[in-house]
């Protein structure tokens, strides 16, 4: 572990912009929940009424998780229920970044060429990652008592958040080791999270009715901090389970890690053909090669949440018409006056933003490209700047598009009504153009900032968690591309709105392209 210390710092420092985004971020959430739960119900009752029938829900507890007890603190941990998830991928992406992807772009051959022990970029990694994640649980536990929660609950409350954070460390490391590349590393240790999230939701699902599959919670780490219970039993007993799986996954890739070569992984990487098919012959030909699994994958996820948001929509009224404080929620998020027009138009405004992460991810493939030295090969040929960036950016345009028309029709065929649901879904798509439009402006002008798109993306996600239930003021609102949006179905459709942010969208990716022209490949 020789010299893990000063790569700590150097991670540090390398993500003093992401890194303090995500931790403040997350850990001010169950804060702001808490605000809004303490002005939404105006009676003990109508907060009881709505825990109750909350709890009895499939759809809310497909998303949210279990819900045992009506206190506004339990509420609180409830609608954070998928909190854990975000925290999850912040913590595999992050150590993913610091080790696989610098093996990847040859830092880790650097490094290793002065003095430092074999472990120590690993250790550094799984450190920083540990470190915030701890720092994320003080600030939700500082914040809950300062705002007069019992503290055996906000301690509880941190505690879950930082158990999952090392949890999926730990998974991340692991993923490194096993795969060639970053690529495959964050593919697995997401796939990893994704499988984690469908066995808690089919465990707690059947929780519901004969209970014959709620041994599925049991096995994933997500169903395990659900049942912690802050605020409620605060049974710590879960805790157990989580430190031992972070021990062993930790334990585990520091082995796996001396059981492989340095720039290879211990899943084999299939050898391709020796000369290139005539569907490669072409940039865009390359990129869909380089981009088809992400937009599988990403579709095939917009699909099933359609199914559940469509499944959720027809329960709405039902949990409307016994809580006053719903209506009035639901109202302030927005949509027009029916209920369940305002629930579909907050799922888009949700589904929206998580397609510009599909699309920031999409773009900033191709900086990876060009720390990777693939870009220099391919432009080395009589391939232009523009063809081989539009040739990306076509994908992170076009494969959100995708994947928002598989989840609004899906939804839409669920509960019945497709047109509408379909159309908000849609319509969510001009804003995800600019938060696309901002990677490539970041690609082109300064790339070594790249990453700072994901910042973007949380202060978008923090607006549109928070935003409207604690009515900030509207030039904070107006930050965010997806406030423009119209808040359809139920509100009239403006197509002024969309127009200026394709608008600006196009001006954003314009400028990059242009300024990625102008610039040294690779920097």
């Amino acid at each position: 572990m020789t010299g893990a210390g000063r790569l700590l710092r150097l991670i540090l420092r390398r993500d003093r912009i992401t890194m303090p985004l995500w931790v403040f971020g997350l850990g001010l959430l169950p804060y702001l929940y808490l605000s809004a739960f303490d002005t939404l119900f105006a009676t003990d009752q109508e907060r009881t009424d709505y825990a109750r029938i909350s709890a009895e829900n499939a759809g809310f507890v497909a998303l949210y998780g279990p819900l045992h007890g009506d206190s506004t603190g339990e509420l609180v941990v409830w609608r954070g229920g998928f909190v854990p998830v975000m925290i999850g991928l912040f913590a595999l992406l992050t150590v993913v970044r610091h080790t696989r992807a610098d093996e990847d772009a040859g830092r880790t051959e650097l490094i290793r060429a002065t003095v430092v022990g074999r472990h120590a970029q690993l250790g550094a990694a799984l450190l920083a990652t540990g470190l915030a994640s701890l720092v994320m649980g003080a600030v939700v536990a500082a914040t809950m008592i300062g705002a007069g929660q019992p503290a055996s609950g906000s301690v509880a409350l941190g505690a879950v958040f930082a158990l999952t954070g090392w949890i999926f460390a730990g998974v991340g490391a692991v993923a490194a080791q096993l795969s060639g590349g970053a690529r495959g590393a964050r593919t697995i240790a997401v796939l990893t999270l994704g499988v984690a999230y469908v066995l808690r939701l089919g465990g707690d699902i059947s929780a519901l009715g004969d209970g014959r599959l709620e041994w599925l919670s049991w096995l994933s780490p997500i169903g395990w901090m659900h049942r912690v219970f802050p605020f409620g039993a605060n049974d710590w007993l879960f805790v157990a389970p989580a430190v031992v799986l972070t021990l062993v996954t930790v334990a585990a890739a520091a082995y796996l890690s001396t059981r492989r070569d340095l720039g290879t992984g211990l899943l084999a990487a299939r050898l391709g053909p020796a000369t290139a098919s005539p569907g490669l012959r072409s940039p865009v030909a390359l990129a869909w090669r380089l981009h088809r699994g992400l937009l599988f994958g990403w579709t095939a996820g917009f699909a099933a949440l359609g199914l559940v948001f469509g499944g959720v929509g027809s329960s709405v009224v039902q949990l409307a018409e016994d809580s006053a404080g719903v209506n009035e929620m639901f109202s302030r998020i927005g949509g027009g006056d029916a209920i369940v027009d305002a629930y579909f138009a907050t799922v888009a405004g949700m589904c929206g933003l998580i397609a510009a992460c599909y699309a920031v991810q999409a773009a900033l493939r191709m900086r990876d490209e060009e720390q990777s030295g693939h870009a220099e090969a391919m432009l080395s040929t009589d391939v232009s700047r523009f063809a081989w960036a539009g040739s990306h950016l076509l994908f992170a345009l076009l494969g959100p598009a995708a994947a928002l028309l598989a989840e609004g029709v899906l939804a839409g065929v669920v509960h019945g009504d497709p047109g509408p649901v379909l159309g908000a879904s849609m319509a969510q798509l001009p804003a995800v153009w600019v938060l696309a439009g901002a990677a490539m402006l970041l690609i082109g002008v300064a790339p070594k900032l790249a990453s700072a798109a994901w910042g973007v993306v949380a202060g978008a996600l923090l607006i549109l968690l928070v935003g409207p239930l604690l009515e900030l003021d509207r030039w904070v609102m107006d930050l965010s591309p997806f406030t423009h949006v119209p808040h359809l179905p139920g509100a009239d459709f403006t197509p002024v709105p969309l127009l200026i942010l394709t608008l600006i969208a196009a001006a954003l990716g314009g400028a990059g392209l242009l300024a990625l022209r102008r610039r040294d490949v690779p920097i």
